[in-house]
């Protein structure tokens, strides 16, 4: 297991998705990160080591949903759903 990083240098993208519950595995989120479905303050986004920082506002699908959100908290753990809707504030639903 790799060493936390620290707060200041934000967190990556695909581990901050996973976290916050949108995505079931680190792995299905950097697989749609590398297909540039993801963009962080409307700059699209290829690298899931990308970095996120609290303010930053994610863009990206879900099923047939696409989800904006703001990242509010990073967050040190993928904890129950309670936990990981406190992590981000949702924007805008495109249904």
């Amino acid at each position: 297991m790799s060493a936390p990083e620290p707060a200041s240098d934000g967190l990556r993208l695909d581990r901050w998705l996973w976290q916050a519950r949108f995505f079931k595995t680190r792995a299905l989120a950097a697989q749609l990160i590398g297909k540039g479905r993801v963009r962080i303050n409307q700059a699209i986004v290829t690298k899931a080591h990308a970095r996120i920082r609290p303010g930053d506002v994610l863009t990206f699908p879900q099923g047939a949903t696409v989800r904006v959100v703001r990242v509010i908290e990073l967050g040190s753990r993928r904890g129950p759903a309670r936990e990981a809707q406190c992590l981000y504030e949702e924007i805008a639903e495109d249904r």
